[in-house]
């Protein structure tokens, strides 16, 4: 099969497309044709070399996929042909990933579905969804009637967050360093965006004077004691994200965060993304009532180095998908 391997990291040209094995489908694995696939910063961190040290070279890049069951165990309740989804839990890190014609993954971290949405659509959705949901759900167990805020709001995580929050019936604050992408929150159903201009807790206290009830950090430990400052007593922070490149704090002290404030963090993956879960999402994109946040769809493995040039220049909001043709295993 073709797939575009990470031998040697470093710029767009450590991206290779090479001509590989098809992998085989170890005992409780899965194999998929893959149809689609999100391009992600975890993945031009990879290519860099500059991921943890689960990642290990030569490597098929690629923490999510969309695609068809090419070859599944016996028991698992899945049949060739069908529809699934996968992401995370150690693929184009610890093992190959998405980018190629065909991946092997756990049986337990693949999710089946039903759409007539076309795949570059699917293709944007996973690991976006599953970091959204679980944001939500484990990071800050949001419900009905509570209001959340979420800083990075017009990332392709904050935009899903938002629409899942509203899905809830929570009052969704939104963050945005773009005044002219207001709108674009609002269409999402966000009720009150704000210019985040690196100190927005007054801002948020206007809005919400006693602190709100949950949020989801996305922007980085740079702003994370303006964000712990946002939150009422009893809430909770949820830091998932760093888009600003700021992931650790110097010199932390635990009085950063203010007293009766809890703070938390999560990192999970598939497993934490029900299939009910993403399979509601899928129809109300279909439905109309949710929108995919997709920034460009690129066609082919060999437009993957576009993808990953697009990704850095930063210009290009929403998610980048590339699609598959995907004309069968190379003989």
């Amino acid at each position: 099969m073709r797939a575009v391997v990470v031998g040697e990291t470093g710029g767009l040209d450590a991206l290779r497309l090479s001509t590989v094995p098809l992998p085989e489908s170890p005992p409780g694995w899965v194999r998929i044709k893959v149809k689609a696939f999100g391009v992600n910063e975890s993945e031009v961190t990879t290519r860099k070399g500059e991921s943890d040290g689960e990642v290990t070279y030569p490597r098929v890049p690629g923490i999510e996929g969309v695609g068809i069951v090419d070859l599944a165990p016996e028991g698992s309740g899945l049949r060739v042909g069908q529809r699934v989804a996968t992401m995370m839990g150690g693929m184009g890190r610890s093992f190959d990933g998405s980018y190629a014609q065909y991946v092997v993954v756990p049986v337990d971290q693949v999710i089946s579905f039903e759409t007539r949405l076309p795949w570059d659509v699917v293709g944007a959705l996973p690991e976006m969804f599953q970091t959204a949901y679980g944001s939500l759900d484990k990071g800050l167990k949001l419900e009905a009637g509570q209001t959340v805020l979420i800083r990075g709001g017009t990332s392709t995580v904050g935009l899903s967050a938002a629409a899942m929050a509203k899905g809830l019936g929570a009052t969704v604050i939104a963050t945005t360093r773009d005044a002219n992408r207001i709108d674009e929150l609002l269409a999402m159903g966000v009720d009150h965006p704000i210019v985040d201009n690196g100190e927005i807790a007054g801002k948020v206290r206007e809005i919400a004077p006693d602190g709100v009830d949950a949020a989801l950090e996305l922007v980085g430990c740079s702003v994370l004691a303006d964000t712990l400052g946002c939150v009422r007593v009893y809430g909770t922070v949820c830091f998932t994200g760093a888009l600003a490149g700021a992931w650790t704090l110097p010199d932390f002290s635990p009085f950063l965060i203010p007293t009766g404030v809890r703070l938390t963090s999560y990192a999970g993956g598939a497993r934490d993304l029900p299939a009910r879960v993403f399979q509601e999402q899928l129809d109300a994109i279909a439905d109309g009532r949710l929108k995919a946040p997709v920034a460009k769809v690129y066609h082919g493995l060999e437009q993957v180095r576009e993808a990953h040039a697009a990704i850095e220049a930063g210009t290009s909001p929403g998610k980048h998908v590339v699609l598959l043709d995907n004309p069968g295993r190379t003989e």
